[in-house]
């Protein structure tokens, strides 16, 4: 079966991502699960050769958006909500590396995702930026977006605490946090 990322295949139990069964996923859905989702990733991903603004504009053309005006308040909406509203016209090579993955979180809001999938959001970044992107991605949880992340940082998911899952040899498991621990 084709997936989002390459080649997998689903062989036991039941797989399902915001209303799309995984096993029944034909190859001609896959950009519309994708409209679904916003997808945080570890190294940014951000185009070097436009500025902030540019990228989001992008991304907005590219999934249907039409309207300047629509396009140009998504933006601001989006920046605002990762506290980056006063960064559009830089490039990313002038942003810090919190900055850069602020931006990137702003990607994944655009198109009021059902799913942000987050792809160790923090890996690339030192422990006070790593805690000031996880605030980023908690007020955005709060605020009602479901958030699927996944890192390595055992310290995060003790600062975090949340439903967790650990994947092991193929298995995935839920990892019951017990209050004081």
């Amino acid at each position: 079966m084709k997936t989002l990322y390459g080649d997998l295949e689903l062989t036991t139990g039941e797989g399902h991502v915001v209303d799309f069964d995984l096993r029944t996923l034909k190859e001609k859905d896959i950009p519309f699960l994708r409209r679904k989702l916003g997808v945080v990733f570890q190294d940014f991903k951000l185009l070097p050769d436009r500025t902030v603004n540019s990228n989001l504009e992008f991304v907005l053309k590219a999934t249907g958006w039409k309207d300047k005006n629509d396009i140009k308040e998504r933006v601001e909406k989006v920046l605002d909500k990762v506290a980056m509203k006063t960064k559009g016209f830089k490039f990313p090579h002038e942003l810090s590396g919190g900055e850069q993955q602020r931006i990137a979180i702003a990607r994944a809001l655009l198109n009021d995702p059902e799913l942000i999938l987050a792809d160790e959001p923090t890996g690339n970044l030192d422990p006070q930026t790593s805690i000031e992107v996880m605030e980023v991605l908690r007020e955005i949880n709060k605020n009602g977006n479901t958030i699927l992340m996944a890192t390595h940082d055992y310290a995060l998911l003790l600062r975090y605490p949340s439903k967790t899952l650990k994947c092991d040899e193929n298995k995935v498991f839920e990892v019951v946090q017990r209050k004081g621990n």
